[in-house]
């Protein structure tokens, strides 16, 4: 996987979670892979591949969409 850009990052939490609960997840949930929620780690500037990578880890999923 490339460059995963803001946009990118958000497509495939919708696509994995809906939109309704990827939204819920990134407010809420604390990643132990960035030690922050995906709406703090973002916004403090990690980047959003790491931050994907960080959330397929945390529900054992793969990186890539199929």
């Amino acid at each position: 996987m490339g460059v995963v850009r803001l946009t990118e990052f958000w497509r495939r939490m919708d696509e994995r979670f809906g939109a309704g609960y990827a939204a819920s997840l990134a407010a809420d949930y604390r990643l132990p892979g960035v030690g922050a929620t995906i709406d703090e780690a973002l916004a403090a500037g990690v980047d959003a591949k790491e931050v994907w990578r960080a959330v397929c880890a945390e529900f054992d999923m793969p990186s890539q969409l199929r």
